[in-house]
């Protein structure tokens, strides 16, 4: 069964995907770019494990003790929020400013607060792991404080198998940062 709507590369007929502001809500946080294929697998991973914890939360509150229900629904719970919060991590861009969504923190800086957006050639973290190759980042220097690790790799979990991908949203967070600072 094809899913048209899941992939990046789908021809549509709503408003051009390369432009800053598809739609009317100018003040609106939003992602230049869609979640990848990795990202999209894990959740979807996560959220199968949840399911079968509340099957499995649900057996044990009939069979037996309401404790381990009650400890196996909390993990459920647990598991649902993380896989959920795993499809927002990501870079957020608006009129205000660059939002850095992680797992389990967000980090806001004003656009006044960034001197220049650029894709520069250095190791890069393969899917977030130890392992270092060499590849594309999109890093971001600030007028003050301590340099901040790279804001999208050619090599991370959303662009790891699309280059292109990687490419037009970079240049889309870079003319974001042009235009609003």
């Amino acid at each position: 069964m094809s899913l048209p709507f899941m992939t990046a590369d789908h021809d549509s007929d709503g408003p051009d995907p390369d432009m800053p502001l598809p739609h009317a809500e100018p003040d609106r946080w939003r992602r230049p770019y869609r979640p990848g294929p990795w990202r999209v697998g894990l959740a979807a991973l996560a959220l199968l494990l949840a399911a079968y914890m509340l099957i499995s939360g649900m057996i044990i509150a009939l069979a037996g003790p309401v404790a381990g229900a009650r400890a196996t629904f909390v993990l459920a719970a647990v598991t649902l929020v993380l896989a959920l919060r795993m499809l927002r991590v990501g870079i957020w861009v608006s009129p205000r400013g660059l939002r850095r969504v992680g797992l389990l923190s967000t980090r806001t800086l004003r656009w006044r607060e960034i001197t220049r957006v650029r894709t520069v050639q250095q190791p890069v973290k393969w899917l977030g792991l130890p392992r270092g190759v060499q590849g594309q980042a999109l890093v971001i220097e600030r007028r003050r404080g301590e340099p901040l690790r790279p804001l999208l790799t050619d090599h991370n979990s959303d662009f790891l198998t699309r280059p292109e991908a990687f490419e037009r949203a970079a240049d889309v967070i870079e003319a974001w940062a042009a235009e609003h600072r």
